[in-house]
């Protein structure tokens, strides 16, 4: 009965491990601080994930996991869209993981707008 009741409570304990993860440990990416800005200056900047301001400025967004794009607007100039490419690296159990955007800072040049 012994042997029992000994092999259970090590089969429950080995249950237990197999949802262990190492990356429990890892904590979430911070946010990133993202440069927009445009000629002429005083533009609306706005993210496809979310923030935007008035060039220059600074916006902060969550760590991307992917491409994102961001459109200047300003009256009596045409909008540009700039893509933004996200590059990340992953970290290991030392070292977190980075995440790079390219191009940074984010730029547009406006074009006047026809008559």
């Amino acid at each position: 009965m012994r042997r029992i009741i000994v092999i259970a409570a090590a089969g429950l304990s080995l249950a237990g491990c197999s949802s262990f993860s190492l990356d429990s440990f890892k904590s979430a990416p911070p946010p990133m601080q993202v440069q927009l800005d445009s000629a002429p200056q005083g533009a609306d900047a706005v993210t496809s994930i979310g923030p935007g301001c008035k060039t220059p400025c600074s916006v902060s967004i969550p760590a991307p996991e992917a491409n994102f794009t961001v459109t200047f607007n300003m009256p009596k100039f045409q909008p540009a869209t700039v893509p933004v490419t996200v590059t990340r690296s992953p970290g290991d159990f030392t070292s977190p993981a980075t995440t790079t955007l390219d191009p940074s800072p984010v730029f547009a040049e406006l074009q006047p707008a026809g008559p």
